[in-house]
């Protein structure tokens, strides 16, 4: 398996935690952000991972020279972002040939078991599926609404009135088919532009394990304080 690792985020909500360095690179529990995401796919056999920059990429790319990991890491520098989907549209040959890969969003703090959630998706045949939690605020998520059988039936990016309280949380994986569904534009988010198009072909899947935006100063505190800690490869 594959996967991409979107990790061009500002962090500007991080104030000065982010000043003068990326957000995948903030400390948590003695190790950079960056490292339980690259631990954590090398735990579930990722082979190959490619990692999109933007700010302050230097600092990125100096930490991963430093580190030893079992596994081949890509990066991407995007002077102008792209967006969620038009990374991955951009370094589709990156994937070429996979019969299906992942797509992670390095805001979320987490130890999801990813060779679950890719049974999973090989067993229902769709052509995304899509990593849920529990949102205690809804109206600030993209919100799927599955049916019985997991399929997603609706999705809405920060609806006004959701009608579930199952959100993203940019763990994906993907069949090589999304790539039809991207449209050629500037910016694609996969949120607002990709997964409404889904609707009908995606699956929806409850992650049970620990997930955290670390995002705000206060979720940041919050992962310092429940985070497992180090994930074993």
């Amino acid at each position: 398996m594959k996967a991409y690792l979107l990790a061009a985020g500002e962090g500007t909500r991080l104030g000065q935690l982010t000043k003068t360095i990326p957000k995948c690179l903030v400390p948590i529990k003695g190790k950079l952000f960056l490292h339980y995401w690259v631990r954590l796919c090398e735990r579930y056999g990722v082979s190959h991972l490619l990692i999109n920059l933007h700010r302050l990429p230097h600092l990125v790319e100096e930490f991963l020279d430093s580190a030893s990991y079992g596994l081949t890491i890509k990066t991407a520098y995007e002077e102008n972002l792209l967006g969620s989907a038009g990374t991955i549209l951009a370094n589709r040959d990156f994937v070429a040939g996979e019969e299906a890969f992942f797509v992670l969003y390095a805001d979320n703090l987490t130890n999801v078991d990813l060779e679950k959630m890719r049974k999973f998706h090989m067993n229902h045949g769709g052509i995304c599926t899509l990593g849920l939690f529990k949102a205690n605020n809804p109206e600030e998520c993209g919100i799927a609404e599955p049916n019985p059988d997991g399929l997603v039936v609706d999705f809405v990016e920060k609806p006004d009135h959701p009608k579930s309280d199952l959100a993203n949380a940019g763990v994906y994986v993907a069949s090589p088919e999304i790539f039809d569904y991207i449209p050629n534009q500037e910016v694609v988010d996969l949120g607002f532009d990709v997964l409404p198009r889904l609707v009908g072909k995606m699956y929806g899947y409850l992650i049970q394990e620990f997930l955290l935006d670390v995002g705000t100063w206060e979720n940041y505190e919050k992962a310092q304080k429940e985070f497992p800690g180090e994930i074993e490869a």
